[in-house]
């Protein structure tokens, strides 16, 4: 039942992670017609999509799952792609009008400036492309008058706390909740010996692995700080991060009279997926109720600047501005891998990522060829201080 909301086509990239999966609960509730998926290199899921979902565009960027594709689904209408140019190709398809970017890393940038270019409606979930990126997208989405949809819980939780205010001089500082991932409370001595096993244990959410490092880190957190910079047009100052252990308010505004309005929910991403997709309305969702009383109590904290540095590396590149950030997450996806692989320690990444972040040209007007040689030379970095 659509309840009278128009019906958007969708091009969904990265539909068998976390987040694509989730959204495409939210299609299935409400008939969605998805235009195109695209994922890594998970056939079989991606088979069932196609099945269920009968897009007309299907990209996979490795390109031998793409020839396997091909032969599972060679009985359906849907064409096949492969690599970054399937994925743009995805990206700008004529047939969707909203593209939803839930792909992991920098992979996501050149479609999301492509789509923009295309003057599609960007819901976004991928938040390499705004860290890396920055007034390259943000700047393009002005010249063609495109609007980019937070799907991140948090980035959502502030731009619906927004909507009863469009007056943004009346906002004094956003608020960015966190939920400490499985290590709050710990101290960095105590961070040395643990292994990908532990990190990977979050306490609220399901997420991809690469996500629930950076939350365990609180990487995430820093980088989700850059992208509310840019997303918001907030100064640095204006944006305080706060751990919330509930993961319930998943952020807040303060305005200037000090009155201060925060979303609340359960922690489903189906609901800022949704309203990503329904906005400016509102539906039922696949969603359970919250129970205030059944949490009973909700608990916030300063973070620990100085067990958990990767937060200070993505502040202090936002700071310096330019290419830093695009280097501190290029670090970061690097960082991440080897320890996931067993080959560095937890608290590594925190350094490794800072080095690598300050070794970048110090580039403040940079083109997109810029921030990606930027981010293969952070990657680069790390890759041979491991060594």
């Amino acid at each position: 039942m659509n309840y009278g909301v128009k019906m958007k086509k969708i091009s969904l990239l990265g539909s068998t992670g976390s987040i694509g999966t989730q959204s495409l609960d939210v299609c299935r509730m409400h008939g969605y017609e998805v235009k195109c998926l695209t994922a890594n290199s998970n056939v079989n899921l991606m088979e069932n999509q196609v099945r269920e979902f009968k897009p007309d565009l299907v990209c996979m960027m490795n390109e031998d799952a793409a020839k396997d594709l091909k032969t599972k689904i060679g009985d359906t209408s849907s064409k096949v792609v492969a690599g970054m140019d399937g994925l743009i190709e995805c990206a700008v398809y004529g047939g969707a009008d909203t593209v939803l970017n839930s792909v992991v890393g920098m992979v996501g940038l050149c479609p999301t400036l492509e789509a923009i270019k295309a003057k599609k409606t960007i819901a976004l979930a991928n938040k390499e492309t705004l860290v890396a990126g920055g007034n390259l997208v943000t700047n393009l989405a002005k010249e063609n008058s495109v609007s980019i949809l937070p799907v991140d819980s948090e980035h959502s939780a502030i731009f619906q706390s927004m909507q009863g205010m469009p007056n943004k001089k009346a906002i004094k500082k956003i608020i960015l909740t966190a939920s400490g991932g499985p290590f709050f409370g710990k101290k960095i001595n105590e961070l040395e010996n643990v292994t990908a096993a532990d990190a990977l244990k979050h306490p609220n959410w399901d997420m991809g692995a690469k996500i629930t490092i950076d939350s365990a880190t609180m990487m995430n957190k820093g980088l989700e700080f850059i992208e509310a910079k840019w997303l918001f047009d907030m100064p640095n100052d204006d944006i305080e991060i706060v751990v919330h252990r509930e993961s319930v308010v998943h952020s807040a505004i303060v305005y200037q009279d000090n009155s201060m309005i925060a979303q609340l929910g359960v922690p489903d991403m189906r609901i800022p997926i949704q309203y990503a997709l329904t906005y400016p309305e509102r539906l039922p969702s696949p969603v359970s109720e919250l129970s205030l009383a059944d949490y009973g109590k909700l608990t916030f904290y300063e973070p620990d600047y100085d067990t958990f540095k990767c937060i200070n590396v993505c502040k202090n590149a936002i700071e310096l501005g330019g290419l830093h950030p695009a280097a501190a997450n290029g670090a970061n996806e690097e960082s991440v891998r080897l320890f996931l692989n067993g080959k560095i320690k937890f608290t590594d990444i925190a350094y490794l990522n800072n080095e690598a972040m300050l070794n970048a040209p110090d580039v403040q007007d940079f083109t997109l060829d810029d921030v990606l040689k930027a981010d293969r030379a952070a990657r680069n970095y790390v890759i041979e201080a491991v060594k």
